[in-house]
């Protein structure tokens, strides 16, 4: 799954950045992070023992692990016949984050304080 390996870049470039920024990045990382689990869950499987174990790999270098449905474990998405298409997903991450963006900017200016007349 890409998201984990979306995930651990992420993380790794909070852990170099200050202030608010950081805690976001690393709410992000978190969300991505659920995409596997959810997928993990969806198909009957233990997401918890899973996603630990497809971590793992990702931290070893194997970009190349995934959820193997079939199987309950993790495995590689290449000989598994598993693809994602790159324009799909960068546009579901654009749209996901700009709706999380404007739902933000929404929640701020509900909580500002009515300006002085």
């Amino acid at each position: 799954c890409s998201e984990t390996i979306m995930s651990k870049a992420i993380t790794e470039e909070a852990k170099k950045t200050v202030g608010k920024k950081s805690i976001a990045m690393e709410a992000f990382a978190t969300a991505l992070k659920q995409i596997p689990s959810i997928i993990a869950d969806n198909a009957g499987l233990d997401s918890a023992e899973l996603i630990t174990h497809l971590e793992a790999e990702h931290y070893k270098g194997n970009s190349k692990a995934g959820i193997d449905v079939f199987t309950g474990g993790v495995g590689n998405v290449e000989k598994l016949g598993i693809t994602e298409s790159f324009k799909v997903k960068r546009q579901v991450l654009l749209s996901a984050s700009e709706a999380a963006e404007m739902i933000l900017r929404v929640d701020e200016v509900i909580r500002c304080a009515p300006r002085k007349r």
